[in-house]
C-alpha cells in the first residue's frame, strides 16, 4: 500500500517540478510576498513630516522644539510664520502634525506657571493620527520631565511606568512576521492542493488513475504527501527568514512550534482537497483557492483582534484553522508559551483537520465514482 502512495506521491513531485510554472508559484511568489509583508507590514512610523508654527522666541521652546528634532519618529519639514499657513499645510499633506506654541510659552514655564501646547494632526487616517499624537505626548512628557528635574521642582505624586512584556521595543514587526509564516504556509498548501485533483482531471490523466491497483483513499493520500512536505519546506525557510534576517526571536520549543505546523498543514491540506475534489479545472480549484484563502487571512486576527469582531464573526472563526495556527505561532515566538498550555489550539486543528480529510475523501470517492 505505501508503496503504492508513495509511487504516486512522486509522480505528483515531478508533475510539480517539471511545470515551470508550478516551480514559480511554490518559490518564488512566498519569498517576495515574505519581503513585502516583512517590511510592510508594520504600525511603526518612521520620520513623521510635521510643521513648527513658534510663537515664542525664548529658550524653552526651542528646546521643546529640539526635543522633536532628537526623536527618530519626527522630521521637521517647514517653518510656520502665521496661523493662514497651517490649514494649507496640513489640507496638502505635506505635514501630519503641526506643533503651535503660544508667545508666552517660555514666560509662563519661568513663571511657574502651566503652559498650553497646541498639535494638530491630520485624522484622515485614525490609526496613523492616534500614533503620531501618542509619539507627541511621550516626547512632551519626557519634556515635562527634564523641565522639573532642572528647575529644582517638586515631580509629579504618581507616575506611570510602563514595562511591555514579550516584546520589550514594541515592535510592530515582531507581532506580524509570526503571522506571515502562517499566511504564506496556507497560501503554498492551499493552492498546490486545490490544483492538484483538478489539474488530473483537466490534462485527462485522471481516468488513468482510475485503472490503477490504487483506492481513492490511496490516491488521496498520494495527493496529499507531497503538499505536507513542500508545506514543510515552507514553513521552515520562512521560519528561518523570520528568526535570522528579520531577528524575530523564537523564545519558545521547536518542537511546540512544529506540531503545530504539523496539525496547520494537514488542515489545510484537507480544505485545499476538498475544493480540489470539487473543481473541474485548474482555474476553478485556483479560484475555490482565493475564495477561502481571503476571509481566512481576514479572519484570524492577524491584523485586527478577533475579539474586537462581532459575535457571528466571531463565531464563524472557530472553523478557521489559521485562527489557532497564529495562537500557536506568537505564542511560541514571543512568549516561549509551553506545549501544555496550546493543546486547545492543537486539538482544534486536529478537528478540522480530520473533518475536512474525511469530507475530501467523501468527495473524492463519490466524484471518482
Amino acid at each position: 500500500m505505501w508503496r503504492r502512495i508513495f509511487s504516486l506521491a512522486i509522480k505528483e513531485f515531478l508533475t510539480l517540478l517539471k511545470d515551470k510554472r508550478s516551480r514559480v508559484v511554490i518559490f518564488v511568489p512566498p519569498l517576495i510576498q515574505l519581503m513585502v509583508f516583512g517590511y510592510a507590514a508594520t504600525f511603526d512610523l518612521k520620520h513623521v513630516p510635521f510643521a513648527v508654527f513658534n510663537e515664542d522666541r525664548g529658550t524653552v521652546s526651542r528646546e521643546l522644539v529640539a526635543a522633536f528634532h532628537g526623536a527618530p519618529s519626527f522630521e521637521e519639514v517647514a517653518r510656520l510664520t502665521q496661523d493662514q499657513e497651517i490649514a494649507p499645510m496640513i489640507d496638502s499633506q505635506q505635514a501630519l502634525m503641526v506643533i503651535r506654541i503660544g508667545p508666552r510659552f517660555s514666560a509662563d514655564l519661568l513663571s511657574g506657571r502651566s503652559a498650553p501646547l497646541q498639535v494638530i494632526v491630520d485624522g484622515r487616517n485614525s490609526n496613523t493620527a492616534q500614533l503620531v499624537v501618542n509619539y507627541a505626548q511621550a516626547i512632551v512628557k519626557g519634556f515635562n520631565s527634564d523641565w522639573i528635574a532642572s528647575q529644582g521642582g517638586r515631580p509629579p505624586p504618581a507616575v506611570i511606568e510602563t514595562r511591555a512584556w514579550f516584546n520589550p521595543n514594541l515592535e510592530s514587526r515582531w507581532f506580524f512576521v509570526p503571522g506571515i509564516v502562517g499566511l504564506l504556509t496556507l497560501l503554498v498548501t492551499m493552492l498546490v492542493t486545490a490544483l492538484s485533483v483538478a489539474r488530473e482531471r483537466e490534462q485527462g490523466t485522471f481516468d488513468q488513475l482510475l485503472v490503477t491497483p490504487l483506492r481513492p483513499s490511496e490516491i488521496l493520500l498520494g495527493k496529499a504527501l507531497p503538499s505536507f512536505v513542500i508545506g514543510m519546506g515552507e514553513a521552515t525557510a520562512i521560519i528561518l527568514v523570520a528568526v535570522f534576517w528579520f531577528h524575530v526571536p523564537l523564545l519558545g520549543n521547536l518542537l511546540t512550534l512544529y506540531t503545530g505546523v504539523v496539525l496547520f498543514l494537514l488542515s489545510a491540506i484537507g480544505l485545499g482537497l476538498m475544493i480540489s475534489s470539487l473543481a473541474v479545472t485548474q482555474q476553478q480549484g485556483l479560484l475555490g483557492a482565493f475564495f477561502f484563502l481571503v476571509p481566512a487571512i481576514i479572519l484570524s486576527g492577524f491584523a485586527t483582534p478577533i475579539a474586537n469582531m462581532p459575535p457571528l464573526v466571531q463565531a464563524l472563526t472557530l472553523l478557521n484553522p489559521m485562527r489557532y495556527f497564529l495562537v500557536v505561532l506568537r505564542g511560541v515566538f514571543l512568549e516561549g508559551t509551553p506545549f501544555e498550555l496550546l493543546i486547545e489550539p492543537f486539538v482544534a486543528m486536529a478537528a478540522i483537520g480530520a473533518v475536512a480529510l474525511a469530507i475530501a475523501a467523501w468527495l473524492f470517492r463519490n466524484r471518482m465514482y
